[in-house]
């Protein structure tokens, strides 16, 4: 295959030989293009038909989400659906007239295949151009509309739009295997947390069932990586038992705060552990020498998908019999010497095993006669072993390219587990990403560069990669109240008011206005795997607002809900990151300025009492000699407030109006805290729309 890179000299070449585009969008990890590509790319006849026919351009959408974005539009506007790999086929103009996801070479089953596509267009283009050029017309004017979103001025955004949401999400519920909806599962990890704050703000004991029971059954199933850790993208069953085996830095970081909020509500000790095995593997695994985190771990190894996680019953046997603590290691796991799941695509069992458990550590404690952390002691030294022997088989590919966006949420998710967990070690890692980043992937002027890779950075940054890294920098400084941060997440978001935010409509395009090399805009709300940028946004500036006492930021997220208010009113299940941020905005916002010496144990008991439990709409800030000045310039609000040289003290405040202060940890919760659920919600069950 002769491929071109995504640019001027590909669509030139076309243009001058008259050919149509073959655009072809992926990413490294994901199994059907790598079954496209040897299937089709890797094949004389598929590939030179290809050649013949087109002027093929092959993109990675992790880099391009741009590209990718507009294009899948074309594609569930063709097809009804998306996926990757995404192909497209273009004009030289950069105009798409037909797409598809995944081509087998022959068309089998229904589904056009390579080589037949490409004698049918080679056909249309020399002998009907204007059939090709209608399509293209028709995909254009309906293109247009595809970034469009209603602002529907009759739309309150209110509780009874998250109430709506939760009771959508609740009727999808599946009681017996946790999670959503039938096969697929994805984590949504997203969604999980917008329940907790339903939780939070009803008191409903149903909705932190469903949250509680999804994040074990994720926890306990094939989607987790019981002996190396880390998450799996989705379960293909609604058992979460078999998974796509591509391992993505995003859902490490999600997943994360999902469980060390969940945590906070329950005190279940499995979540916190789960948020601890994550930042394990991430830091072991996914982490570069110089602080940055690579994107992804492949599914595929030896030309086999998940080969490289799964266990024969009898090589499984063969590492635990040696112990002699005769412990049914197989039946914990469920292994069988058939195997215990189907290949997708063959339907047929290879005699491969994925483990998973079918119930808890204390049962199977209660079962065996055992203490149970005799059994998780006796498991950790098995896993250890299996781990070992695992490292000596052919791993999957690593991409190693390295994201500012996705590099911001998982800065997040670190600076929350420092704040949650109180280990400072986590807040060292995500300080060292960002120190990473603002020394590689920073303009001189301070813009962003999206992409890091074998020492050169690329692609200009997008909306997402100013949305995400501010996220982070406010979790971070929320964390280690390192007034940089704050002041840095305060310049990015300036930039992309400027730079991405739409004058006439509101929201925020994905590139900046100097971009003019696709057909259209995009823009985008919809929270899919990924939150979108406008939601994050949301949560940033209000944030940033009761951080600051700044009412421009609030201002701003007023705007953002106005863009997208009839849109996220219509299909509120489709927005639960958007609606995050919309429950804050619905609820009297709560800082705390704690003021004393940074390491002194008066003052540390006082955040780690506000830290602990979980209270979504407070912020704090810690008020030192050291950082006073720069507070009071960031904050205006924090100026005044003082111990005086005495003890620690917390100074509470409401909307920046700051009205009491203690030096009590228990009177400090009872001030913030002073209603129960059911009276604190009886303003909120109808508030002012937003």
């Amino acid at each position: 295959m002769q491929w071109y890179a995504w640019g001027d000299e590909a669509f030139n070449e076309a243009a001058q030989k008259n050919k149509p585009i073959f655009l072809s969008i992926g990413y490294a990890t994901c199994h059907w293009c790598h079954v496209m590509e040897k299937e089709s790319f890797e094949d004389p006849e598929a590939a030179a038909a290809l050649n013949d026919t087109f002027v093929c351009i092959k993109v990675d959408r992790e880099e391009r989400p741009d590209i990718d974005a507009v294009y899948m539009a074309v594609c569930q506007m063709v097809s009804g659906r998306g996926g990757w790999p995404l192909n497209v086929l273009l004009t030289p103009d950069r105009k798409p007239f037909f797409a598809g996801t995944y081509f087998p070479k022959k068309s089998r089953f229904g589904r056009l295949g390579v080589v037949e596509l490409c004698h049918q267009i080679r056909d249309l283009w020399r002998n009907d151009p204007q059939k090709i050029q209608t399509a293209a017309r028709g995909l254009e004017g309906h293109l247009e509309q595809a970034f469009v979103y209603s602002t529907d001025p009759e739309v309150s955004l209110d509780a009874q739009i998250l109430d709506a949401a939760m009771s959508r999400i609740s009727d999808s519920y599946d009681p017996e295997h946790g999670g959503f909806d039938q096969a697929p599962k994805f984590p949504t990890p997203h969604r999980l947390m917008f329940l907790l704050r339903c939780h939070h703000r009803t008191g409903d004991a149903h909705i932190l069932e469903m949250v509680v029971k999804t994040l074990t059954a994720m926890r306990m199933g094939g989607l987790w990586d019981h002996v190396g850790y880390g998450f799996h993208r989705y379960s293909t069953d609604a058992q979460w038992l078999l998974p796509h085996f591509e391992k993505m830095l995003y859902d490490q970081a999600l997943l994360a705060i999902a469980y060390l909020e969940a945590y906070q509500v329950t005190r279940d000790a499995l979540f916190r552990q789960t948020a601890e095995e994550i930042f394990s593997y991430v830091l072991r695994d996914m982490t570069d020498s110089q602080g940055g985190f690579y994107t992804a771990e492949d599914a595929d190894s030896e030309g086999e998908e998940g080969r490289f996680y799964v266990w024969h019953r009898s090589e499984f046997d063969d590492i635990a019999a040696p112990g002699g603590d005769q412990i049914p290691w197989a039946r914990i796991f469920n292994l069988h010497p058939q195997g215990n799941y189907s290949d997708e695509a063959t339907f047929r069992r290879s005699g491969a095993n994925i483990l998973h458990l079918t119930q808890t550590w204390e049962q199977w404690a209660r079962d065996l006669g055992l203490p149970a952390q005799s059994l998780v002691d006796q498991w950790e030294n098995l896993r250890g072993k299996l781990y070992q022997i695992r490292r000596q088989r052919t791993a999957p590919l690593k991409d190693d390219k390295i994201l500012t966006d996705w590099n911001g949420l998982m800065i997040a998710a670190l600076a929350v587990g420092a704040r949650v967990l109180g280990n400072g070690s986590y807040a060292a890692a995500a300080l060292k990403a960002a120190g990473w980043i603002r020394s590689r992937l920073v303009d001189e002027d301070g813009g962003l560069w999206h992409r890091y890779r074998d020492g050169q950075r690329g692609v200009k940054g997008k909306a997402g990669d100013y949305g995400f890294l501010i996220m982070g920098l406010i979790e971070l400084y929320r964390s280690t109240f390192r007034t940089e941060l704050l002041d840095w997440a305060l310049d990015l978001q300036t930039r992309m008011d400027s730079d991405f935010w739409d004058d006439g409509q509101g929201g925020y395009y994905l590139t900046a206005a100097d971009e003019d090399e696709l057909p259209v805009r995009p823009k985008e709300i919809f929270d899919g795997a990924l939150p979108s940028t406008n939601s994050v946004a949301l949560s940033n500036l209000l944030l940033l607002s009761r951080l600051t006492g700044n009412p421009r930021w609030e201002d701003q997220a007023h705007r953002l809900t106005q863009a997208f208010g009839g849109s996220v009113a219509h299909q509120p299940t489709g927005f639960t990151h958007f609606l995050i941020g919309l429950d804050m905005a619905l609820r009297p916002g709560q800082e705390v300025v704690i003021t004393g010496g940074p390491e002194a144990s008066d003052t540390q008991a006082l955040l780690r009492a506000l830290q602990a439990p979980f209270a979504p709409h407070l912020v704090t800030h810690l008020k030192s000699d050291g950082n006073a000045a720069d507070l009071s310039r960031l904050a205006a609000f924090t100026q005044g407030l003082t111990s005086a040289g005495g003890p620690a003290t917390a100074h509470i405040c409401r909307g920046s109006n700051c009205t009491g202060s203690t030096t009590d940890a228990a009177r400090m919760l009872e001030q913030l805290n002073p209603t129960s659920h059911k009276e604190d919600n009886k303003g909120l069950g109808k508030p002012d729309g937003f």
